[in-house]
């Protein structure tokens, strides 16, 4: 039996929900809701069998109705997500969870007691890049990683209601949480507001952990050209992923440093110590299927089998408290916050 799925929201992200739901054979699209009627007028006229409301209050009254999906701003979700919850409905969430970390919590409470499925749409975990990325490092292959070093910058889109690291370092944290697989133990950020006072449009995050391995990003919406870049290093390969890239999305590199004991001569020089390891490059095939197929996916079985998600809600919490956390180390310039 398909699940009836209601959307809240049809600016820029929520038609490419909507359009998964619809090819989806395991869900079927009841509800379109958005604040703008010409916005919603001009939706309904493509999905036709779909009821359409201005009030989100109207949609989630139905008793028919399964799930919630929400792609409003970040201001909103915490709101909307709660009452869909307390009218019995899964919700699936845009990024970022949600404002900040009381919210994530109190939503992540009310759905376990509720016995409902909360899940964040963390979009990049489900590319074919990053599930590859993730598999490589799982199985080993990397060896144990060394760092994280990610560079996502571009000329705009700027925002009005968040800054960028809120705009755009979900993405990047929920990839490195979920390849990673560890939580960090303290963060440093900093960031300056060229455009729009009070709002961040230039930030670099610095993640430490509880050994030597550290993760760097860089955030922009003032650079002439656009990077979306991604090192990860480990003590056997590293890994560059590069999402612009149309068709080498991901490549593996058999290089290194390797360290060697010193032995008992005190004159032993430096190169006896450090050697360096440069093999083939290696290029995984990737499977091409769209992301947002997947996040899709990952939401209907989750609730078919009353299972947690890939990006359940305990996944989008993580991250809000990483930004919650770099805002905080912003705002008192640059001071180390513990985790």
């Amino acid at each position: 039996m398909s699940i009836t799925v209601g959307i809240i929201g049809c600016g820029y992200w929520g038609p490419n929900l909507i359009r998964n739901f619809v090819e989806s054979e395991a869900a079927r699209l009841r509800w379109i809701c958005d604040a703008d009627a010409e916005r919603l007028e001009k939706i309904s006229r493509r999905y036709p069998s779909a009821r359409t409301t201005l009030d989100y209050h109207e949609m989630l009254s139905d008793p028919g109705l399964d799930a919630v999906v929400i792609v409003t701003p970040v201001a909103t979700h915490y709101r909307f997500a709660r009452r869909a919850l307390e009218a019995g409905k899964h919700v699936l969430v845009e990024k970022p969870f949600t404002s900040s970390v009381r919210e994530a919590e109190e939503l992540i409470a009310l759905a376990e007691r509720a016995g409902l499925t909360l899940m964040v749409d963390h979009t990049f975990i489900y590319t074919g890049a990053v599930r590859r990325i993730k598999e490589l490092v799982t199985n080993g292959e990397v060896g144990d990683l060394l760092y994280f070093d990610s560079v996502r910058i571009n000329l705009g889109l700027f925002q009005h209601d968040i800054n960028v690291v809120w705009d755009l370092a979900p993405h990047d944290l929920s990839i490195m949480d979920h390849v990673v697989g560890r939580q960090a133990v303290s963060l440093t950020a900093t960031g300056s507001c060229h455009i729009q006072p009070g709002i961040e449009n230039i930030a670099y995050v610095q993640l430490r952990f509880d050994d030597s391995f550290i993760a760097n990003f860089h955030f922009n919406w003032l650079s002439p050209v656009k990077i979306r870049r991604t090192l990860i290093a480990g003590s056997r390969k590293m890994i560059v992923y590069d999402d612009i890239e149309p068709t080498e999305k991901v490549r593996v590199y058999d290089k290194g440093v390797e360290r060697h004991d010193a032995n008992a001569d005190k004159e032993a020089t430096y190169r006896t110590l450090v050697s360096y390891r440069a093999g083939d490059v290696w290029v995984p095939q990737l499977d091409p299927t769209e992301a947002l197929r997947y996040v899709c996916a990952e939401f209907l079985d989750a609730i078919t089998r009353a299972r947690p998600s890939v990006s359940d809600g305990e996944a989008g919490l993580r991250v809000v408290r990483l930004l919650e956390a770099a805002q905080e180390s912003i705002n008192n310039d640059g001071r180390l916050i513990k985790l």
